[in-house]
C-alpha cells in the first residue's frame, strides 16, 4: 500500500469517527433515544469501519462498546441542553479548518482530497461542521463535570503501586537540550531584491494573474503547495505585522510589501468571517552572503571556546547573545512543542538536532551547525545537552509528572463512570431490540 494510500485510509478513519463519511454506508435508521438525542445505525457502523480500519482490535462485543460510547456522548449532550452550554461559530471553523489543512497538507492539494473522496471541498466542510460542534460541547461539559478532581502525592503513589507492572509505561531515552542561534545579517542590497521580486509579484497579480499560482512557483512558505492559503485563523493566532495588514484588506485584495516575523510577504484576502480571516501570502527572505554567513559562524566558535574555558555558564551566554527570544530569556532551554515539557523523546527532534547530539555526553557542546528556526528562518547554532534518560520503565523518581497525570486521568474516569450511570437512570433512553443487549455490557467512558 503506497504512502498515499495509507494516509488516506487514517484520514477517512478520522472522518468516520466524526460521522463525516462521504458515502452513507447502510440505510439509517434511530436504533436509540437519549433525552432529545438520536442515534442512529450510521453512527455505529461508522466507528466500527474507523476501528477495524485504524488496525485495532475488534471482537464480537465492539458494536455494544461503541453503542454505550454514544449513549455517554448523547448524555452529555443533554447535559449541556439543560446547562446552555454552547461553543462560537468562529471556534468550531477554526477547529475545521485546522484539520482541513492539516489533512490537505499530507495528500498535496485540496483537489487530490476531493478527488479521493469524491466530495467537494464544501461538503467535506458541512459533514465535519456539526460533528466538531458536538465534541467541542461535550469536551466542555465532561470538563465542568471534573474540574475539581485533583490528586494529592499519596494518591499518585498509590496509583503507581496499584500498576500491574506490564502496565507501566516503558519511557524512551528523553534529552533537554539548550540552544545558542546567531543569524546571519543580510545586506542591504539582499532585502531590495527581495523587495522588487514581491512588487513584480503583486503587479502581476493586480494585471490578472493567479496569486495561488504565483504562491506555488514562489513563495517560501510551509504554505506555498496549499496556494499560499494558511486558512481561516484568528487575528491573535498571527504575527501582528501579518494581521494588520490582513484584516486592512477586502476579499481579493493584495497588500504591499509585509515585513513579518516570518520574512516579507504580500498578502492576499481570500474571505473573512465574523472574527475570523482566511488568506493566502508568498513569503520571500533574502538570502544572507558567505561574509554574513562566516561571521555567524565565527560569532559561535567564540562563544563555544569561552564556555568550554569556562570564562562563562552557557546558559549565561544564552540569555546575552543568543539571537532567539523564544529561548534566550531561559538561558537557552528548548520547550517540547508536542508537550510542553523540556524534554525531548529522540524521534521528536529535528534530523539535524538529533544526529548532532546522538553520540553527546552529558554536558557536551555541539559545534556550530546552520538551521531553521521555528520560522523556517536560516539561522546558524550550538546545543548543549542538558541532561539524558536511558530507557525505563516509568518511576516515581523521574517520571512524577507523567505519573501524576495518568492518576489524574484515572479519577476523572471513575468520576465520569459515576456521572454516567447516575445520569442512565434519571434520562430517558430507549434502545433498539437488536442493542439491547449492550445496555450493561460495559461502559467505555468518553475521552
Amino acid at each position: 500500500m503506497n504512502m498515499k494510500r495509507r494516509f488516506a485510509f487514517i484520514l477517512l478513519g478520522a472522518l468516520l469517527s466524526l460521522n463525516a463519511v462521504a458515502q452513507p454506508l447502510v440505510i439509517d435508521r434511530v436504533i436509540g433515544v437519549v433525552g432529545d438525542f438520536h442515534i442512529l445505525q450510521s453512527d455505529i457502523e461508522q466507528e466500527y469501519l474507523q476501528m477495524k480500519m485504524s488496525g485495532q482490535y475488534v471482537n464480537s462485543s465492539v458494536r455494544c462498546d461503541i453503542y454505550n460510547h454514544f449513549i455517554e456522548r448523547k448524555l452529555l449532550m443533554a447535559q449541556a441542553k439543560i446547562d446552555s452550554v454552547e461553543v462560537g461559530p468562529d471556534m468550531v471553523e477554526l477547529q475545521m479548518e485546522s484539520r482541513l489543512n492539516y489533512f490537505i497538507g499530507q495528500f498535496g492539494s485540496e483537489d487530490e482530497m476531493e478527488d479521493y473522496f469524491n466530495k467537494s471541498i464544501f461538503d467535506i466542510k458541512d459533514d465535519l461542521r456539526e460533528a466538531i460542534r458536538e465534541q467541542m460541547v461535550t469536551d466542555q461539559v465532561r470538563k465542568s463535570i471534573t474540574e475539581d478532581v485533583t490528586t494529592t502525592p499519596s494518591d499518585v503513589k498509590s496509583f503507581y503501586r496499584s500498576m500491574h507492572p506490564d502496565s507501566i509505561p516503558y519511557i524512551s531515552t528523553e534529552v533537554e537540550l539548550a540552544q545558542i542561534v546567531a543569524y546571519p545579517n543580510y545586506s542591504n542590497e539582499a532585502v531590495f531584491e527581495i523587495k522588487e521580486r514581491l512588487l513584480e509579484l503583486r503587479k502581476r497579480v493586480q494585471e490578472g494573474e493567479d496569486f495561488g499560482t504565483l504562491a506555488i512557483l514562489y513563495s517560501e512558505a510551509p504554505e506555498a503547495a496549499r496556494r499560499g492559503e494558511i486558512g481561516f485563523m484568528m487575528r491573535s493566532q498571527l504575527d501582528k505585522a501579518y494581521a494588520d495588514a490582513a484584516w486592512s484588506l477586502k476579499p481579493g485584495q493584495v497588500s504591499k510589501i509585509v515585513e513579518s516575523s516570518f520574512g516579507y510577504h504580500i498578502i492576499q484576502m481570500v474571505e473573512r468571517r465574523g472574527d475570523m480571516a482566511n488568506t493566502r501570502h508568498i513569503l520571500m527572505n533574502p538570502k544572507a552572503d558567505a561574509n554574513a554567513r562566516q561571521k555567524a559562524i565565527y560569532k559561535m566558535d567564540s562563544l563555544k571556546t569561552v564556555i568550554e574555558a569556562d570564562s562563562i555558564s552557557f546558559d549565561w551566554a544564552a540569555k546575552r547573545y543568543s539571537e532567539d527570544p523564544q529561548t534566550s530569556v531561559n538561558g537557552g532551554l528548548l520547550v517540547n512543542p508536542q508537550t510542553m515539557a523540556s524534554t525531548f523523546e529522540l524521534d521528536q527532534l529535528p534530523t539535524k538536532d538529533y544526529y548532532m547530539i546522538r553520540n553527546m555526553e552529558v554536558n557536551d557542546l555541539t559545534e556550530p551547525y546552520e538551521s531553521t528556526d521555528h520560522n523556517h528562518k536560516l539561522c546558524y547554532k550550538m546545543l548543549l545537552l542538558k541532561s539524558r534518560t536511558e530507557p525505563h520503565r516509568a518511576n516515581l523518581k523521574q517520571d512524577y509528572m507523567l505519573l501524576q497525570n495518568m492518576a489524574l486521568m484515572y479519577k476523572n474516569n471513575e468520576v465520569m463512570k459515576a456521572w454516567y450511570a447516575e445520569k442512565r437512570e434519571s434520562t430517558y433512553i430507549r434502545v433498539d431490540t437488536a442493542f439491547s443487549d449492550c445496555e450493561n455490557s460495559g461502559q467505555l467512558t468518553s475521552q
